[in-house]
């Protein structure tokens, strides 16, 4: 799910709560395209009143990948409301700039590939999340332990490694935009972003 379905379903947490029944066709739906295991579905049952079983889906729903919120959106079938609502300030976030972190960025700098200092700003500034943005990015576990074998005793340098090997094995497709955008996906905050790029 990418950092703006999460962002409108966080700002319309209170609205989904009042206004859709998830026990029900919403958690069957969400179960039968796979968005959730049984293992949700129990603890979305186990919540006592229905707004905390809508509370919990809606903790659960952005980190089950990016089909969740299309899937979510679809499986409101008895609620055209408020799917239709969702569905609108979608396309107005979408058509929004303020979407994405890059704009006033020139073109040319998100189309090439990050530099080693920008990296290193980068570095700097992220936490143990960085393991699931590199994985997220196409490294693989073996990878994130080459570079921390290679780098024991500073994480920065591991997470310098990382990104580094990252941007040579992906060549010209490993743009700074692909990264900036896979930082949102992770929910990185966006001044760190903004700390990289200027």
């Amino acid at each position: 799910m990418n950092a703006c379905h999460k962002e409108l379903l966080r700002k319309h947490r209170l609205q989904l709560c009042a206004e859709v029944l998830v026990d029900g066709l919403v958690v069957q739906y969400l179960y039968q395209e796979g968005i959730l295991t049984e293992n949700h579905l129990q603890e979305i049952s186990a919540e006592v009143t229905n707004q905390r079983k809508t509370m919990k889906l809606l903790d659960i729903l952005p980190t089950r990948g990016p089909r969740a919120f299309a899937v979510f959106l679809d499986s409101l079938q008895e609620f055209p409301w408020v799917r239709e609502s969702l569905a609108a300030r979608c396309l107005e976030i979408q058509e929004a700039p303020s979407c994405t972190v890059s704009s006033g960025i020139p073109p040319h700098v998100l189309a090439s590939p990050p530099t080693d200092k920008q990296i290193s700003q980068l570095a700097s500034r992220l936490g143990t999340e960085w393991e699931q943005i590199v994985i997220h990015l196409g490294l693989s576990q073996s990878d994130i332990y080459r570079c921390k074998v290679n780098h024991p005793s500073s994480v920065q340098s591991q997470m310098v490694a990382a990104f580094i090997m990252w941007r040579q094995k992906h060549g010209k497709k490993a743009t700074t935009q692909v990264l900036c955008d896979t930082l949102l996906v992770e929910e990185v905050d966006p001044s760190v972003i903004h700390h990289m790029l200027h």
